[in-house]
């Protein structure tokens, strides 16, 4: 059995199609999968990394981006310790669905869960419709805890995302400032395992 210091669930939500499946098969298998198929319902990675000294796992959970799985999805924002918004930064309506994905986190998320805002498909520079100030603006403007532009195909930025989650996650965990214990002052729990 691995040892590890902490476990975290990781959701990553967004359209369909703003490549949330391809940013966990890069980072978890260092691949990218060509002519990846729309994500049915839920999936899940897991892959560990190291925090300074302490080995960390990650738990990466890859939700449907269609409308019909939503209902499915909302479940797994529960038990989350992060979210992972992502949008294409070459199609505009990806991020004018921002808010909506948004509204969704607020409502099931716990309120002290880890908000990372993802411009995918920076690799499509030629075709880009969304700049990234923009994208910071809209981070900036909604409390997200990070934002970052990255490319499943070219594997910009995709490790950097992960670890700045992990690292993010451990460090609050290790500060013990209460972000993930419920108003009992318990650990909150992974559900799934």
């Amino acid at each position: 059995m691995e040892d590890y210091k902490y476990l975290f669930k990781v959701v990553l939500v967004g359209n369909a199609g703003v490549g949330k499946t391809c940013l966990v098969r890069k980072f978890t298998q260092g691949i990218f999968p060509p002519g990846q198929s729309a994500t049915i319902g839920v999936d899940f990675m897991i892959k560990t990394v190291k925090v300074d000294d302490d080995k960390i796992k990650l738990q990466i959970w890859d939700t449907a981006g269609q409308e019909r799985f939503r209902s499915i999805t909302q479940s797994y924002y529960r038990s989350a310790h992060a979210i992972v918004l992502v949008y294409d930064v070459a199609c505009q309506p990806s991020f004018d669905c921002l808010p909506e994905w948004l509204g969704e986190i607020e409502q099931y998320a716990n309120r002290r869960v880890l908000k990372i805002l993802v411009g995918n498909k920076i690799d499509k520079e030629d075709e880009r419709e969304v700049p990234e100030r923009i994208g910071k603006n809209f981070a900036d403007a909604n409390a997200f805890d990070y934002f970052l532009e990255t490319s499943a195909l070219d594997a910009t930025n995709v490790d950097t995302l992960f670890h700045e989650v992990a690292t993010r996650l451990t460090n609050d965990m290790k500060k013990n400032d209460g972000r993930y214990k419920d108003s009992q002052n318990k650990l909150l729990l992974l559900d799934c395992l």
